[in-house]
């Protein structure tokens, strides 16, 4: 199972929040001494935390400036989403055919606890897990520059797809398609494995969607560009498949 968030971490978590939930506004400035009176703490934890954030590009953060949040269109997300997807599928096919029996067992066993984890509702468990899961399909591809790709995206993306567990009912979901994806890995079917995982950070993005995490200003502001890209909520998985593929 997961190590324990640090104390960084965590802030860094709460302070993504925020800014998911639409509390921090694009552009606020983030000072260091509100956060750490807010959040009763020290400075330190809160340098850190900020320095683990400008790497999801939710805040700005400069000499002499200091944070800011950022302001990302719905367009940047979803390119992000997709290239995500992409990478993940890429991971979960070379993981296929690349991971050793230790690996395969390890993967199983974690996604048996990881279905507890889902049926006791520990949502920050959950979390912390499904960064594991994820982790362990990158390090089975055996291949470092993919592997390399893979975490400086969740990096980018972390908050976001933590985001996802607030919808109703996504825990038991994501544990069923991560089931697709680790059947499709341990029966050595690197195709299905790659399709299964496809389909799974499509849904991931959907599902983060669903809690109206992105500030509203932000989707009206894209919908106004004649360029965005339309792509209808109940839109189905084999269209949605398609779509990334294109």
């Amino acid at each position: 199972m997961p190590a324990s968030q640090t104390r960084a971490e965590r802030l860094a978590d709460a302070i993504a929040g925020d800014i998911l939930a639409g509390t921090l506004a694009p552009g606020v400035h983030l000072d260091e001494q509100v956060l750490a009176r807010r959040f009763g703490v020290s400075r330190t934890p809160v340098r850190d935390a900020l320095r683990l954030l400008s790497g999801t590009g939710l805040i700005d953060l400069r000499p002499r400036i200091g944070a800011t949040v950022r302001t990302i269109t719905p367009d940047e997300l979803d390119m992000l989403f997709i290239a995500m997807g992409e990478v993940e599928a890429t991971c979960a096919r070379l993981a296929t055919l690349s991971m050793t029996p230790a690996e395969r067992a390890a993967l199983q066993n974690l996604h048996e606890a990881m279905g507890r984890l889902a049926e006791a509702g520990d949502r920050e468990g959950y979390a912390d897990a499904n960064q594991t899961f994820h982790g362990a399909l990158y390090t089975g591809a055996h291949n470092s520059v993919v592997e390399e790709i893979a975490i400086s995206l969740r990096q980018r993306l972390t908050p976001y797809r933590r985001a996802q567990f607030r919808a109703p009912g996504r825990l038991q979901r994501s544990h069923a398609e991560h089931g697709a994806v680790v059947r499709a890995v341990l029966s050595r079917d690197a195709s299905a494995a790659n399709a299964a995982m496809l389909i799974h950070m499509s849904i991931v993005e959907d599902a983060f969607e669903t809690v109206d995490a992105v500030p509203a200003q932000d989707r009206a502001t894209a919908r106004e560009a004649p360029d965005r890209r339309k792509r209808p909520a109940d839109e189905p998985a084999g269209l949605r498949l398609e779509r990334l593929r294109r």
